[in-house]
């Protein structure tokens, strides 16, 4: 590990879609600066849910400290208010132990929100809800995200037909203010005190769903049918509307499992999910505002080295 002067302002990102290879350089990062990692993943945020979310094994976290995973119930809601709130906090007990923070992860929703900051959106309107929700009985989510396309197209690509929380949320906002998500945020504040320096991990498209495909399988093997079983012996009050439940993977889990007659195919439809979150998580990056994100390729042979010179340079710039 370097040595370096105080470490109190230095504040780092690693992004990139799933399965670029986050969790294996940001471990090998730790090895040569003094960071603790803070998750910036919706799904580490669950308990119990460790296959499905290739979560950092216990080996792993005892190398190095994280932040983030493991701190709620599958059966809570976790939101971006609240991942800003305790990555405030987690940042100042790093820096008080004289480490630097490394956010790790690709839920660009919560890094806009940290970075951006959150303004107060109109609170839902219950006629909204029930109208929503009385269309999406009728037409199904995927008709409303079309909809949703139609009045706000940068937050329509960011988010899964089948999401049906942001879907909701999303078009309450414009039927509510007449605005797109985007103008609706114009008036947000980050109370950060610095902005992070952002490392992108840029990665072949063809080679990264090939890697997705692998990994998908690899969860498989390691029992993700029998996690989700676990889940819903654990969790009695757990059901596939729930945030957790809607993670990729987990979804086609729970509906194979619900019925395997009707859902033979749960493992591409899994596949293909994990794609377009991956696709999402790359229209976020190209299109994310309030930092620049400099771009690495994680396949490279020399990126570690890259990546040490990169921060060390910055560090200096501090």
């Amino acid at each position: 590990m370097q040595t370096l002067a105080s470490p109190t302002a230095s504040l780092f990102a690693l992004v990139g879609p799933t399965a670029s290879g986050k969790t294996n350089l940001a471990l090998e990062l730790c090895q040569r600066f003094p960071f603790e990692i803070i998750s910036v993943d919706s799904a580490l945020v669950y308990r119990d849910m460790n296959i499905g979310t290739a979560k950092p094994t216990p080996e792993e976290r005892s190398r190095v400290p994280h932040h983030l995973i493991d701190i709620c119930s599958p059966v809570d809601a976790y939101s971006a208010a609240q991942f800003v709130e305790d990555t405030q906090l987690a940042i100042q007990r790093i820096t008080e132990r004289g480490h630097w923070p490394l956010l790790v992860g690709g839920t660009f929703l919560y890094l806009n929100a940290l970075i951006n900051g959150l303004s107060d959106l109109p609170t839902a309107l219950p006629e909204y809800r029930a109208q929503l929700d009385a269309e999406a009985l009728k037409l199904g989510w995927p008709i409303l995200h079309n909809r949703l396309r139609t009045f706000d197209p940068i937050t329509a690509e960011r988010i899964d037909p089948n999401d049906r929380q942001r879907i909701q949320r999303a078009l309450e906002i414009i039927y509510q203010t007449g605005k797109p998500l985007a103008e609706a945020f114009t008036e947000r504040k980050s109370k950060l005190k610095q902005t992070p320096i952002i490392i992108g991990l840029d990665i072949n498209r063809s080679l990264l769903h090939d890697r997705i495909a692998e990994r998908f399988a690899t969860m498989v093997r390691q029992g993700l049918l029998n996690e989700v079983t676990m889940l819903k012996k654990h969790y009695p009050a757990l059901h596939s509307d729930l945030p957790s439940m809607r993670c990729v993977g987990y979804r086609q889990a729970w509906q194979y499992l619900k019925a395997p007659e009707l859902n033979p195919d749960w493992i591409e439809r899994g596949i293909i999910a994990t794609r377009q979150l991956a696709k999402r998580q790359i229209t976020w990056m190209r299109h994310f505002k309030g930092a620049p994100i400099h771009f690495f390729d994680p396949i490279s042979p020399q990126v570690l080295n890259q990546l040490s010179d990169f921060i060390s340079n910055h560090y200096e710039c501090l």
